[in-house]
């Protein structure tokens, strides 16, 4: 489905989608005060509606919506276009959050929470996502073609279904051959943020190893460091076979990932 024309002008729209009137009119609230135009519903069948109708630069949807939970709602979101999406929950379950970041939301934020710090998590993604590319330049490596302008990605010249984070993710990787990159530096890089839930990194590391490995259990172009992060090898050798000293683990995570 072709998604709708955005309207031109200055001030990111936000889509605020949450049943609670109070923490609705709370969080729109401050994003308007935090320069922000804002539209708020209170359902999934209302957010998809108003997508619609107007195409949010970024998603701030409730997990425990009636009828229609957030996450179908994200899906729904997710076959019109790419948009980021912050998703938020009352559950404090690891699962819950991390199923989220499954479907393709870009961070979550458990209530009860400081709108502040959401206004400051939504302005870290829009300029993540927002931010000016050098047109023309493309990155190429394993296989993988990268269009940074144009958001595009091949592999084998195959179409790459990839979200906004997950593309900036491996955008960071393939700009970075050969650095070990631990978990903090690629939320601070790659997020923007110089705090948050680091399983929201490794979560997107494992999604975009689905799409881009040919077995993601067994990866050759994102492989992991023990106890230390990241490697992205350009070449796509297998992993232990390395020429620097480090010893990389055969297989997507680990017990000493979740260490970073």
């Amino acid at each position: 489905m072709q998604q709708p024309e955005q309207p031109t002008g200055t001030a990111p729209h936000v889509l605020v989608v949450d049943d609670d009137p109070t923490v609705a009119e709370v969080v729109t609230g401050y994003l308007e005060r935090g320069g922000f135009t804002v539209d708020r519903v209170a359902d999934g069948p209302s957010a998809l509606a108003a997508a619609g109708a107007r195409w949010p630069d970024l998603v701030v949807l409730d997990l425990m919506l009636p009828g229609m939970d957030g996450l179908e709602v994200c899906r729904e979101l997710r076959k019109r276009g790419p948009v980021p999406v912050i998703m938020l929950t009352a559950r404090s379950d690891a699962e819950d959050r991390i199923l989220g970041l499954e479907i393709g939301a870009d961070d979550y934020v458990t209530k009860p929470f400081s709108p502040r710090e959401l206004v400051l998590r939504v302005g870290a993604v829009l300029r993540r996502h927002t931010e000016v590319r050098r047109p023309g330049t493309l990155l190429r490596a394993g296989g993988l073609e990268l269009d940074p302008a144009g958001r595009r990605a091949t592999k084998d010249g195959r179409h790459l279904s990839l979200t906004l984070r997950e593309f900036d993710l491996l955008s960071y990787f393939m700009q970075h051959p050969g650095e070990v990159c631990d978990r903090e530096r690629l939320m601070r890089d790659v997020w923007g943020w110089d705090f948050g839930d680091l399983s929201t990194v490794t979560v997107h590391v494992r999604r975009l190893r689905g799409k881009v490995e040919e077995d993601a259990a067994r990866p050759l172009l994102i492989q992991t460091v023990w106890g230390v992060g990241y490697r992205f090898d350009a070449a796509g050798r297998p992993e232990g076979v390395r020429s620097d000293g480090w010893t990389t683990e055969r297989g997507g995570d680990s017990p000493t990932e979740s260490e970073g």
